[in-house]
């Protein structure tokens, strides 16, 4: 079992950045995946982007050159980073872990970007 707490959303304009975070209650050295999805207004989840255990990364193309997941195993934390933001990224975004066939969420943070 894991918690999930995301943090670091706000609002900000058009072509700034924003880092979120995703604080793990175990080490997320021990979870398989750790992923960021997000759910704008009025349309259902998409997902974003994902981390595997052994650290390869893979991004959805509308946020592939601009946004970056990296973590922090003594946090116990994943962070994406989002550069040259634009008005279609605002959203709540959610991360997930998935250890073997179970997956968790936290509870999201919202993101506004205002063109």
């Amino acid at each position: 079992q894991v918690q999930l707490v995301e943090s670091g959303g706000g609002l900000v304009q058009a072509g700034e950045s924003l880092r979120l975070s995703c604080t793990a209650s175990r080490s997320i050295s021990t979870i398989n995946v750790m992923g960021w999805y997000r759910q704008p207004p009025g349309k259902q989840r998409e997902w974003v982007a994902t981390m595997i255990n052994d650290g390869t990364t893979t991004y959805a193309e509308s946020v592939k050159g601009r946004f970056a997941i990296s973590k922090d195993l003594a946090e116990y934390t994943m962070y994406l980073q989002m550069n040259s933001l634009k008005s279609e990224d605002t959203a709540v975004y959610y991360c997930s872990a998935q250890i073997l066939s179970r997956i968790w969420w936290g509870q999201g943070t919202q993101v506004t970007v205002s063109s």
